[in-house]
């Protein structure tokens, strides 16, 4: 069964209007804000150890255990085709697809975001095709482009080409 995006249905006093909005959590990659439904993340951890898996994918950086479950983690970068530098660091956002886990690896964690659905946008055709692959679409937030990513493309992608 496929969680949706909560949506919250919220009354105005002023125009009696309903609201839908829904809630991300966001992270970094190579200085970019992207964020996923919070009910697809089952946690963010930091770096941990990973097992090497030979002739993967460049993307398919290895496998973690996770407290006796193992997540596949993938490095966002490469999945997206970004050529600048990797940090020293990244944090893993964990999420459940179709009862396997996949850990994006991304530079840097950022907030929980609530969004109006009257701010969402289809994904620009500006977007690289690596990455808008992935997308869902975008929401313009206070000076800043949130990008949103489909988990259930990210895992299709892997199913089919590893």
């Amino acid at each position: 069964m496929q969680q949706t995006a909560e949506l919250r249905l919220v009354n105005s006093n002023e125009d009696n209007e309903v609201r839908q909005t829904s809630q991300f959590s966001t992270f970094y990659v190579s200085n970019r804000l992207y964020g996923i439904d919070v009910t697809r993340v089952q946690e963010v951890v930091r770096p941990m150890p990973m097992t090497h898996i030979p002739l993967a994918p460049e993307y398919v950086t290895g496998l973690i255990n996770l407290r006796g479950q193992v997540a596949t983690a993938i490095g966002l970068r490469q999945l997206f085709g970004l050529k600048d530098s990797p940090p020293d660091s990244f944090m893993n956002v964990v999420c459940k697809v179709d009862g396997a886990l996949v850990s994006l690896q991304a530079d840097e964690i950022g907030d929980v975001i609530e969004v109006s659905a009257k701010d969402f946008e289809p994904t620009p055709q500006t977007v690289h095709g690596d990455i808008r692959r992935f997308m869902s679409g975008i929401y313009k937030i206070s000076g800043a482009l949130l990008s949103i990513v489909d988990i259930e493309r990210v895992n299709k992608y892997l199913n089919h080409k590893t």
